[in-house]
């Protein structure tokens, strides 16, 4: 037994070793960031890794007004909103009804939806600008919202299928005897109890679409539509001509904000969902 724990203890270690260089490797990046957000160009250069002489705020909000980060964050948020609202709707309502009724072509359908994930989005580019351009979609909200839910709906289909195929059919049964509709029973009893899985995949959509670039480099020409995928390009190349780097970084850290801010709020909520669906 003892040599058998000598190893376990071993193998911990090496585990924690490998994980705590990962989290340095993560983290001194972001860290140098916000640090550098926080200084002036000369300091920039001079000393990359000290801490700053005076902590520069006006750095973020010559991003947030000069360069536009705050017009395309709003941007964003209408976009990624719309999105994540509109495939949660038609994901769940999907998955649902491919895991919990059967019908002639319904492992057709999950199979074909399940093989939107592994196609290559960039070879879809040229016929999905010409469809959007065709509905005179192209540079508004509501294209790139449509665009982003089917992008998005694959994955969520996958990922929510498997917690309805673990839901107890007894308690459907229940509602159904207790006069509930078909509608009913999906958004009063279902959907409540799957909502681990809707919160995961939620998350992760969001954090997918909120980081999109290529979708908008493509079907959003507009400048005043930007998202912030887009605005930081522009930013990286508009800042890097005036060689205003620590207004580029005060940027990209307003960008990185509500990703972080939704992964430490949701943290243990996404925890929950995959070990959830990992034991169904």
């Amino acid at each position: 037994m003892k040599p058998n724990l000598s190893k376990a203890r071993i193998a911990d270690g090496a585990l924690h070793l490998v994980l705590i260089v990962w989290a340095v490797l993560v983290t001194l990046p972001l860290a140098w960031a916000v640090l550098s957000s926080l200084k002036t160009d000369a300091e920039i250069f001079a000393s990359p890794w000290s801490l700053p002489a005076a902590p520069q705020w006006d750095n973020w909000a010559r991003a947030w007004q000069e360069a536009n980060i705050g017009r395309y964050l709003l941007n964003t948020l209408i976009v990624v909103g719309g999105a994540l609202a509109l495939v949660m709707l038609l994901g769940a309502l999907t998955a649902y009804c491919l895991a919990r009724y059967d019908f002639p072509g319904n492992r057709l359908v999950y199979h074909v939806l399940v093989a939107g994930m592994l196609f290559p989005v960039f070879l879809a580019l040229v016929p999905l600008f010409f469809v959007v351009d065709q509905l005179g979609l192209l540079g508004t909200y509501h294209g790139l919202i449509l665009v982003y839910a089917a992008y998005a709906l694959p994955f969520t289909v996958f990922f929510l299928h498997a917690f309805f195929r673990g839901l107890p059919t007894a308690t459907a049964e229940a509602a159904f005897i207790d006069g509930c509709s078909h509608t009913g029973v999906f958004f009063r009893v279902m959907l409540p109890m799957a909502r681990p899985g809707m919160v995961s995949v939620g998350i992760f959509n969001f954090l997918g679409l909120w980081n999109q670039y290529l979708l908008p480099l493509v079907l959003n020409p507009d400048p005043d539509r930007y998202v912030l995928a887009q605005g930081l390009a522009a930013l990286a190349v508009s800042q890097g001509y005036r060689s205003d780097f620590s207004g580029l970084f005060a940027g990209l850290i307003i960008a990185i904000l509500p990703v972080l801010l939704a992964y430490i709020l949701f943290q243990r909520q996404i925890r929950s969902g995959l070990t959830a669906g990992a034991v169904r």
